[in-house]
């Protein structure tokens, strides 16, 4: 019988990290006003339904919320005006153009580059935890289901590869709508629950990636660092660009508890450690910052774009992360 309070933890470096599953609630029907929708709260807005609509109110609602386009690095250059028709984008409307001649013009673009990206999805069983926020699985997913629908409106291309002890699912970029949809309905049917080896499946998708792409890892990076950093130098050496969303829940970052708690890992099958949290809490949580303080600094000697994410907080963090890291990449002004 647990004593005090109930926590279900993976492990990292010897010491115990949180490792729990909870369940979304229902969807409810989005509000009409965009300044109704919840897009400070990942929580709030996952009861909005299925990633493709949520992922849609995130970048949208983003864009809305800039004083200039968060698009200045985008991949398209502009080429000509044409008579608008019903069905056309409205925020392709030339206004100033419509301000002259009291006529509807769409601007046309043609593709500058050719950019493709690799969403690279954890599903290991620590990923499951979830205490009083979304588990980091589902706040990765919205994630990285965020970056999908950004990366094809900016007319880039987008695939996904998901891994836990070796990769499960693989979807080669593609600018299609469909593939955004494929990539969502991998995402939605996954569950969570084995351990992984990040270096490892790192090794096993070097090979693959047969053309320089982005590479962006949305994982809560629960290995050794040594290898894992090795393994991302690797990924750099192989001309492969990277950005790391390191995701991780409020627990692992303030470590709460006060009484005694039973942790058990959701990687290692019939693992569990008593402890008491208040003796325990100063010495995890120096060598959680210590952990988190090297793969920046690894990340940044190697020149990966490192971000943390607590799944507290707003998408759009790592949509302003994820844009100004490609300002800087590909000098697009």
């Amino acid at each position: 019988m647990l004593v005090g309070e109930k926590a279900h933890w993976g492990h990292m470096d010897g010491l115990p990290c949180p490792s729990h599953t909870r369940k979304l609630s229902m969807p409810r029907r989005p509000k009409k006003s965009g300044t109704d929708l919840p897009l400070d709260d990942p929580t709030a807005l996952a009861r909005f339904g299925k990633l493709e609509m949520v992922a849609r109110l995130v970048v949208e609602g983003y864009m809305m919320g800039q004083h200039k386009s968060p698009f200045k690095g985008a991949s398209v250059e502009f080429v000509e005006h044409r008579q608008y028709y019903p069905g056309d984008e409205i925020r392709h409307i030339d206004w100033r153009a419509y301000g002259k001649t009291d006529k509807y013009y769409i601007k046309e673009f043609e593709e500058e580059t050719n950019l493709r990206c690799y969403l690279l999805v954890d599903g290991s069983g620590s990923m499951a935890y979830g205490e009083s926020t979304l588990s980091k699985f589902d706040y990765a997913r919205y994630l990285a289901a965020a970056l999908g629908y950004l990366l094809l409106w900016q007319r880039d291309a987008v695939g996904l590869i998901t891994f836990d002890t070796e990769v499960r699912q693989r979807y080669e970029p593609s600018t299609s709508p469909r593939r955004f949809q494929e990539i969502t309905h991998a995402l939605e049917t996954w569950r969570p629950g084995q351990e992984t080896q990040l270096a490892r499946v790192f090794e096993q998708v070097i090979p693959q990636l047969k053309r320089r792409s982005l590479v962006i890892i949305i994982s809560d990076l629960f290995d050794r660092v040594e290898p894992l950093m090795a393994a991302m130098k690797r990924l750099r050496h192989a001309r492969q660009e990277v950005i790391l969303f390191h995701v991780v829940a409020p627990e692992e970052e303030d470590f709460p508890f006060r009484h005694p708690t039973q942790f058990r890992s959701l990687e290692r099958s019939g693992h569990r450690l008593l402890v008491d949290p208040l003796r325990l809490r100063s010495h995890y949580l120096q060598n959680y910052r210590r952990f988190c303080r090297d793969v920046q600094l690894a990340c940044g000697n190697v020149g990966i774009d490192y971000q943390k994410m607590v799944t507290n907080e707003p998408y759009q963090t790592a949509l302003g992360a994820y844009l100004a890291a490609r300002t800087r990449r590909y000098g697009k002004k």
